[in-house]
C-alpha cells in the first residue's frame, strides 16, 4: 500500500521532498487559519506558495505554477485588505459577493483559462487531457483566491469544487502528499464555508 502510493517519490531528491512536505504543511496551516477568519492564512500562504512555486518549475506544471504565483500576490493584496479599516472597523468584513463581484468573478474565470491556455501552447505542453482539467482547476483557484482576499463566503465554494478535481489530478501526476494535502484543504473548506456563514449570520442578527 506504501509503495502504491508513494513509489515516485524514489527518484526525488531528499531536498524536493521535504520543501514538498514543509509546503504542504504550511498550505494547511493558512487554510486553518482562513477557516478561523484570522489574517496569518496570507503570511503562512506566501510561504507554502513562495516554496511551490519552486518546485512546480522544477515539475514542469505551468498551470500550477502560475496558481501559486497568483496566490503569492493574492495573498499580499488580501493581508493589505483585511487590515484596512474606517471608522474603526473593518473594511472588509465577511459578506456574500453583489451582482458586479459576480461578474468580475466570471472575468476572472475566463481570463485565468485564457492566459494559462496561452502559457501551456507557448511552451508546447498542451499535449494532455491533464493540461486541459489543469486550465480548469486554475480558473477555479483564480476566483477563490480572489474572493477569499475580498472576504466573500462563496470563496470557499471554488475551494471545494477545485479541491476535489485535484485530488485525483496530483495523485495521477504523482505527487501523493500534495494530493493528500487537497483532500484536507476539501473536507476544511467545507467546515470553514459553515463557520464564516455561522460568523456572517451572527454578524447581521447583533445588527
Amino acid at each position: 500500500m506504501i509503495d502504491f502510493f508513494f513509489s515516485q517519490y524514489k527518484t526525488y531528491s531528499g531536498l524536493d521532498i521535504a520543501m514538498e512536505l514543509i509546503a504542504v504543511i504550511f498550505g494547511l496551516i493558512s487554510v486553518l487559519y482562513s477557516k478561523k477568519n484570522n489574517i496569518l492564512v496570507f503570511p503562512t500562504g506566501i510561504i507554502s506558495t513562495g516554496i511551490f512555486i519552486y518546485l512546480l518549475w522544477k515539475w514542469e506544471l505551468l498551470g500550477d505554477m502560475t496558481i501559486n504565483f497568483y496566490y503569492t500576490v493574492m495573498s499580499i493584496y488580501g493581508w493589505y485588505n483585511w487590515t484596512r479599516k474606517k471608522n474603526g472597523q473593518t473594511k472588509f468584513p465577511i459578506s456574500w459577493m453583489n451582482q458586479s463581484e459576480k461578474k468580475v468573478s466570471g472575468i476572472v474565470f475566463i481570463a485565468a483559462i485564457f492566459f494559462v491556455m496561452n502559457v501551456y501552447t507557448f511552451f508546447n505542453k498542451f499535449t494532455s487531457t491533464i493540461a486541459y482539467v489543469d486550465t480548469l482547476t486554475t480558473g477555479l483557484f483564480f476566483v477563490g483566491m480572489w474572493l477569499m482576499a475580498k472576504r466573500k463566503i462563496e470563496n470557499w465554494i471554488f475551494w471545494i469544487i477545485g479541491d476535489i478535481i485535484s485530488i485525483p489530478l496530483y495523485f495521477y501526476k504523482g505527487y501523493t502528499l500534495t494530493s493528500i494535502q487537497y483532500f484536507i484543504f476539501t473536507i476544511i473548506a467545507f467546515f470553514g464555508y459553515i463557520e464564516w456563514k455561522k460568523i456572517l449570520n451572527n454578524y447581521h442578527q447583533a445588527s
